[in-house]
């Protein structure tokens, strides 16, 4: 394989698109804990000191959008008026009304021209793995998401005085020979107090964050580029507008792979843009954990209303070490993935299940999270 540079990026809780992105699933896991059958599609926008809440729903649940989406923000840390956006401050709108009728008939058991539990859509989805980081993710954007996920922990710390909510980063890594070899460029953008100045905040970041966290053995010749435009201290939705699904290749793969267009936050499990997603992931991984390829894609495709998939394709790029016809078999023998079937093996709908906390630094290949698509326990049943 030639060598290349490939690159990633990641953006924190602090980001607008980001605070919508968690604003939607917060609002989601409220209607699931008290009606775990609630079918419901939010999307929200912020702008300088406004959010507007907007949606579809079909739930016995009543919830408060506006107090669920000022937690939020006081969580992320947005409380101070000065900065333009705080939960103290910000004007609120919400517009959330019934689901329509017409796509409700279609994912309702025994409803519908087909009488199954159909797809909230039509669509394709992606799932892939690769097998170049424990976390069986691309390298790139697991340093992304690394870097602003430690420097959050230290900002929720109290040790990173004068940085605040709104970060992104940006990871290159060299590969040679089709390996990850070094990191050519680490981009670190973030939002800080005005009295911290450049030199200040360079030296903060990479004594604090990246020095500590960036693997010794690919830290050759790297170049650093800390708030490349020398001043970010206007951030978060005083600066730029954000909106729900926004930061699609964020939240997968980080350009790895490709992506059927459709977000997940806000989304219901009958939504097949996540549930398909998640499905289509955990089958991938657990195809690279069991050494059937070094890398995997898969993608699905849906109709509305129709219970099953109406396509099935499987991509190992040239590394399957059996051939790519006996993986499909052992697919289709180990996984269903209509809408029902993923929800009740991943467990999408069960107590307890936290949306919000896939919504900020990707949904798959997390340290330290449970997510029931990152589990390899299908690795057996593959090669049995």
């Amino acid at each position: 394989m030639r060598d290349f540079l490939f690159t990633s990026e990641s953006v924190s809780e602090g980001h607008p698109d980001k605070i919508c992105d968690q604003i939607s699933d917060a609002i989601l896991d409220a209607y699931l804990q008290k009606d775990p059958q609630s079918r419901v599609a939010c999307e929200v926008l912020v702008a300088e000191d406004f959010a507007c809440i907007a949606g579809e729903v079909t739930s016995q649940a009543e919830v408060d959008p506006v107090s669920i989406a000022k937690n939020v923000i006081r969580k992320i840390g947005y409380v101070d008026p000065e900065l333009g956006f705080s939960a103290d401050t910000v004007r609120i709108e919400q517009h959330i009304h019934q689901q329509s009728m017409d796509i409700s008939q279609g994912v309702t058991l025994g409803e519908g021209l087909h009488k199954g539990q159909g797809a909230g859509d039509q669509g394709m989805v992606f799932g892939y793995a690769s097998d170049e980081t424990p976390e069986y993710m691309p390298l790139s954007i697991s340093i992304a998401h690394q870097i602003l996920q430690h420097m959050s922990s230290l900002r929720s710390k109290g040790e990173l005085h004068g940085i605040l909510p709104d970060s992104k980063s940006q990871v290159t890594v060299e590969y040679r020979d089709g390996k990850p070899f070094r990191l050519d460029t680490v981009v670190l953008s973030t939002q800080h107090e005005e009295s911290l100045s450049h030199k200040n905040l360079t030296e903060l970041l990479m004594e604090k964050v990246l020095q500590p966290l960036l693997p010794a053995n690919l830290v050759k010749d790297t170049s650093y580029l800390i708030n490349p435009t020398g001043r970010f201290v206007i951030g978060g939705p005083k600066g730029d507008t954000g909106l729900t699904g926004r930061k699609i290749i964020v939240d997968t793969y980080g350009g790895w792979g490709r992506h059927g267009g459709g977000a997940f936050s806000g989304k219901d499990p009958t939504k097949v843009d996540r549930s398909g997603a998640y499905m289509a992931r955990y089958c991938a991984k657990n195809i690279v954990a069991a050494g059937l390829a070094k890398r995997c894609e898969l993608q699905v495709a849906y109709a509305i209303g129709y219970p099953d998939p109406v396509s099935l394709h499987i991509e190992s790029f040239g590394t399957e070490t059996v051939p790519l016809e006996k993986i499909r078999q052992r697919v289709e023998d180990c996984f269903r993935f209509s809408s029902s079937s993923i929800s009740e093996s991943l467990g999408l709908r069960d107590k307890g299940r936290n949306y919000n906390d896939t919504a900020v630094y990707g949904h798959f290949g997390r340290k330290g999270e449970t997510f029931t698509w990152e589990k390899t326990d299908r690795v057996e049943q593959l090669l049995s």
